[in-house]
């Protein structure tokens, strides 16, 4: 049997473990129960690989997402490492032929989403394979009060019960206490053993700035810092919009989304990693399998989702122990939006029902009845049938397929797309027969910028609505104008898959679950008033506040973040001193150019700025530019 370090040397060329790996890895292998709380960066999946390789057989890994699967498996076969998982579409006799492979092909680890264990024919064959050690990843899942809750990780103590000799290792960047009080209970794991690495992060300078000119900012922050950047935006559409405007002022930027196929994610990815382009700007979609040392800064530009993503993503900063930055820019608007569109998107237990009972009235399925194979389904079309807003909608899909009602295949809310074949100008000489096809078209360009460069997604329902007409009727004059080589359309693939995992019992399905779902949501709007707080304490160190919050009593302040910075500047005469040598060297400066000029806290420069107007020591032009009395 190879020695931990000598594995760790073999297959990722490192001579010695970060710490907390080596007592985790320590743990495992003397085959404890363990559960590693470990930050974004801190080296988790090391954790339960290094001690599958040390033995025979092949460990079981539980992750709750595709894409963090296959990056898993590529980083492993890349390393000669031999890694599988099943296949969301897979036929019976392929799973049969993946466990034979398992078997008899010297595999060392199955990955395995938690829905794939409510099956009995997953379960018999699990029986069969030598498993030697099970992985829980993103083990917070399994708890309601943590911030991504997926009931069907509720499931997973089932392998404990035909696997009752065998280990288990539950690992999480984000838990609170109460979470992890949740994954020893849900996982019956057996006089566990606790890791927990701190969470305060003594390189990491996380800056909460109030500002309207956002750009102007970003421009700074670039202009001081030219080093490897993550920003990350609210919107598939703005990742785009915003790397094309930060190109347009000089700098080298890409962007990276769920929506990308799969070869323009590695272009991108990795465009950022070999920093042909510096700035990456990303939904947070961008983030599994990052191993990027030397990230600089990560910006939030809109708000994250709660105090767990930010954390997360924030932490993807710094990595190599240099002083590294995290900035959320925000003003009130961005907080009162947040506000709005999360209240918003959360339905009530009566909207559950109603979506809920047509979708089973939507498939023609009676009451009783259950249809085991996978049914073609088009998502924009249902929600269009019955009027359905399509946010609120999906996020109750997600809640029915978290509660193991239904199985629904990721790209069920893909959209259509667009883009112009011919010029403007082309399109303006262009004459139409029909009336809808100029409104259509003027309606296209009005609202989707770049559609003469690019595809674009549209929704056919919400122009048909603007339009006063219906989405069939859009659908054929989009067909038509593609005829014409006008413009490209492609439809949105009414071919998805759904699969009913319960009979038809309409109010009785919801009603069993429905206190499950209200504490859900209830614990959701509470993530989002947490973050609302974190954003709004200024008085508070950044990093005290997210010690707190992970059940961190930490006393000593970092004496970099936001608040700590201001608190020192606020006093400081070397600052009013050199804001008084710029604007007299200037002789006439403004505001923007005093911010930008000088490496100190935006608030701080401001305050200062007021007590030297105040005092008439510095006085306004009519360009409001400043200048010395």
């Amino acid at each position: 049997m190879m020695l931990p370090k000598e594995i760790l040397q073999k297959y990722w060329g490192h001579s010695s473990f970060r710490n907390l790996q080596e007592e985790i890895i320590k743990a495992v292998i003397s085959k404890n129960d363990v559960v590693a709380l470990l930050p974004t960066g801190a080296g988790k999946s090391l954790c339960y690989q290094i001690p599958a390789l040390s033995k025979e057989g092949l460990c079981l890994v539980v992750s709750p997402l595709i894409s963090l699967m296959k990056d898993q498996i590529d980083q492993l076969e890349k390393k000669g490492i031999k890694a599988l998982t099943i296949k969301s579409n897979a036929s019976v006799d392929e799973i049969v032929t993946l466990f034979d492979n398992l078997k008899f092909g010297n595999y060392k680890f199955l990955y395995i989403s938690p829905e794939r264990l409510n099956s009995e024919f997953i379960f018999n064959k699990i029986k069969q394979i030598p498993i030697n050690l099970i992985a829980v990843d993103e083990a917070h899942c399994i708890s309601e009060w943590g911030h991504d809750f997926r009931p069907s990780y509720r499931c997973i103590h089932k392998i404990r019960e035909i696997l009752p000799n065998t280990n288990i290792i539950a690992l999480t960047a984000t838990a609170t206490k109460k979470v992890t009080n949740d994954v020893v209970e849900n996982l019956n794991l057996k006089e566990v053993c606790i890791f927990k690495k701190s969470f305060f992060r003594e390189n990491l300078a996380y800056q909460v700035i109030q500002n309207e000119n956002k750009i102007g900012k970003l421009e700074r922050i670039f202009t001081k810092n030219p080093y490897p950047t993550i920003i990350y935006v609210g919107s598939r559409k703005k990742t785009e919009d915003i790397s094309n405007l930060i190109n347009s002022k000089g700098y080298t930027s890409t962007f990276y989304h769920a929506g990308m196929t799969q070869d323009s994610k590695s272009r991108a990815f990795n465009s950022w990693m070999n920093e042909e382009n510096l700035i990456m700007v990303a939904t947070n979609a961008f983030g599994m399998g990052i191993d990027k040392s030397n990230v600089k800064i990560v910006v939030h530009l809109d708000l994250p989702a709660s105090i767990e993503n930010y954390v997360q993503e924030a932490g993807r900063a710094g990595r190599n122990g240099e002083k590294s930055f995290s900035v959320i820019l925000q003003n009130d608007n961005d907080i009162q939006s947040f506000k709005k569109n999360k209240l918003e998107s959360y339905p009530t237990i009566k909207e559950i029902k109603i979506v809920h009972q047509k979708l089973y009235q939507y498939c023609q399925i009676a009451k009783g009845e259950l249809k085991k194979s996978p049914l073609n389904f088009n998502f924009v079309k249902f929600c269009e049938t019955y009027n359905f807003p399509f946010k609120k909608t999906s996020n109750i899909f997600r809640i029915l397929a978290n509660n193991s009602i239904i199985e629904i295949s990721p790209k069920y809310n893909k959209k259509s797309t667009i883009i112009f074949k011919i010029s403007s100008k082309s399109l303006a000489k262009q004459q139409f027969n029909s009336k809808i096809s100029k409104q259509l078209i003027d309606f296209i360009i009005r609202g989707h910028g770049g559609v003469f460069h690019k595809e674009v997604k549209i929704n056919e329902f919400k122009i048909a609505k603007s339009l006063n007409t219906n989405s069939l009727t859009i659908k054929n004059e989009l067909n038509s104008l593609d005829k014409l080589n006008v413009l490209e359309y492609k439809e949105a693939n009414s071919n998805e898959e759904l699969t009913f995992l319960i009979p038809r019992e309409d109010d009785k399905t919801i009603n069993r679950i429905s206190s499950s779902i209200q504490k859900f949501i209830k614990q959701q709007i509470q993530k989002s008033e947490d973050l609302i707080y974190f954003i709004k304490n200024n008085t508070i160190c950044r990093n005290i506040q997210l010690a707190r919050y992970f059940g961190e009593q930490k006393g000593s302040k970092c004496g970099i973040c936001d608040v700590c910075i201001s608190k020192k500047k606020y006093n400081s005469s070397s600052l009013e001193k050199d804001i008084l040598e710029l604007i007299s060297y200037k002789e006439e400066i403004s505001q923007e150019e005093i911010i930008f000029t000088l490496d100190s806290d935006e608030k701080a420069i401001l305050i200062h700025l007021r007590y030297l107007l105040s005092k008439d020591i510095i006085s306004l032009t009519t360009t409001n530019k400043y200048f010395i009395s």
